[in-house]
């Protein structure tokens, strides 16, 4: 769709800004937030299972020895000891995050590329690369920090032989008694770092994809719309799943035996070797592409919806 009054969200196709004969303008950074809110709650409720089993898998160290002789037997062993439910443990914590992270994030990522765009409201691959890198940074520091930490101590938590954490307040009530605030912003340089790249790579991806689709005078199918976001979203897996794997073990209940992240990173490297970097690599792609996918098909079918009861002109 095209023309005055018309507002099209940071995925769009770049022939509607071409095409248009006024200048097209853009999705209000307000519905954005309420839409990457919407997507982010709906998609961890279904995909949380391989984000559990990924934790895991990089929780569970070579010298221990391991606990755990893949997915299946994580998944195996889980059910056995805490059944169906203790796959999602930590889910709360996710949940309560994964709004407002997505909420951030796309909130984010539309008012920079708003500003980012030329003057036909076109934005190119590199500026949705360096869009997306500012949205990922904000969104860990404000969000992601916090509740990955508080996921992954919920996580290890449930292998010890006596679970401290009742729930998830009460969990992060025991959290800052003993560590304070900072106890909740454990591998902080990690989780930038990680998030940073990874909504980097997603809308590069995203953003090169809808440019090179064949067929500009079609309208974008949802499913074309996933199938693109689950190449994001496996582009970002293979490119910085090591700085997972670090983000984990700095926020796990061991996380004291690392000084930093450069310390940690020499530490896995040293004692574990280099494939511990790409531990939970199958589950996280997994997770990860359905995750993005879901995220970018739900976000552009609630902007669609907004454009019509909300009227920001």
């Amino acid at each position: 769709q095209m023309g005055t009054g018309t507002f099209i969200s940071p995925f769009s196709r770049p022939r509607c800004v071409a095409a248009a004969s006024e200048k097209t303008k853009l999705t209000h950074p307000g519905k954005a937030i309420l839409a990457g809110g919407l997507a982010g709650g709906i998609e961890i409720c279904i995909t949380f299972p391989t984000e559990y089993v990924k934790t895991q898998l990089q929780l569970d160290e070579k010298a221990n020895p391991p606990k755990y002789r893949g997915i299946g037997d994580c998944v195996k062993q889980t059910v056995q000891g805490h059944g169906v439910k203790g796959l999602y443990r930590g889910l709360s914590s996710l949940v309560y995050g994964s709004i407002p992270k997505s909420a951030v994030r796309f909130g984010v990522f539309e008012f920079l590329s708003n500003h980012a765009r030329d003057e036909s409201g076109r934005l190119d691959s590199t500026r949705g690369l360096f869009c997306g890198l500012g949205a990922g940074i904000l969104e860990a520091v404000v969000v992601v920090c916090p509740m990955e930490t508080v996921k992954v101590k919920f996580i290890h938590d449930q292998t010890s032989a006596n679970p401290k954490y009742k729930g998830f307040f009460h969990g992060v009530r025991e959290i800052i008694k003993a560590q304070g605030i900072r106890g909740t912003y454990q591998g902080l340089t990690a989780t930038v770092l990680k998030q940073g790249s990874n909504q980097a790579i997603r809308f590069y991806v995203m953003t090169s994809s809808l440019r090179k689709c064949d067929d500009p005078n079609r309208a974008m199918n949802p499913l074309v719309t996933g199938g693109f976001g689950a190449v994001a979203g496996a582009a970002s897996v293979f490119g910085n799943t090591p700085l997972d794997v670090i983000k984990t073990r700095m926020q796990g209940l061991e996380a004291h035996k690392y000084k930093s992240t450069m310390d940690c990173a020499t530490k896995i490297l040293r004692h574990e070797g280099l494939a511990a970097f790409y531990k939970g690599t199958v589950p996280r792609l997994g997770r990860v592409c359905l995750d993005v996918a879901i995220v970018f098909i739900i976000y552009e079918e609630v902007v669609k919806v907004l454009n019509v009861v909300w009227k920001t002109d």
